[in-house]
């Protein structure tokens, strides 16, 4: 078996937030963070099909069905991390409405580093969607294809 990389999408979320949050929230994560991808670009009707750089998408398990309609939206593998889990990732960004609502500094940066596994690493601090409802952060680990 030849090694990959494992790239996933982590997100957390206000309950306001919609589909065009997230979908928003994507966007921008796979536009700041591109050049870190090392695969070939995914083609579709002639042009670059940038969701194939993420691999998966993860949510904790209280946020899932609107993650996992993004999911099927963008046909990609949807993953859910427990929340109790939540509190025992040490993550980049340290919000304080995050640590009193979920007992950790990003929501975003720990379903990413929980959902990647082990020796997963945050390529930067969680981003914020335009309309502030929703963050997303990408983590790598090495994997098996």
């Amino acid at each position: 078996m030849k090694p990959s990389t494992l790239r996933t999408a982590g997100f957390g979320f206000r309950s306001e937030a919609t589909l065009e949050s997230l979908g928003q929230a994507l966007d921008q994560l796979i536009d700041q963070y591109g050049s870190v991808y090392k695969c070939g670009a995914i083609y579709k009707n002639g042009s670059v099909y940038k969701y194939g750089l993420i691999n998966r998408l993860a949510a904790a398990r209280s946020m899932l069905p609107l993650i996992e309609e993004l999911g099927r939206l963008r046909n990609i593998k949807v993953i859910a991390v427990a929340d109790a889990e939540l509190s025992t990732v040490a993550t980049l960004t340290h919000s304080t409405h995050s640590l009193q609502a979920r007992g950790t500094g990003s929501v975003a940066e720990a379903v990413a580093l929980l959902a990647a596994g082990p020796n997963a690493r945050l390529v930067g601090p969680r981003i914020i969607s335009v309309d502030r409802r929703a963050t997303a952060a990408l983590a790598l680990a090495e994997g098996n294809s």
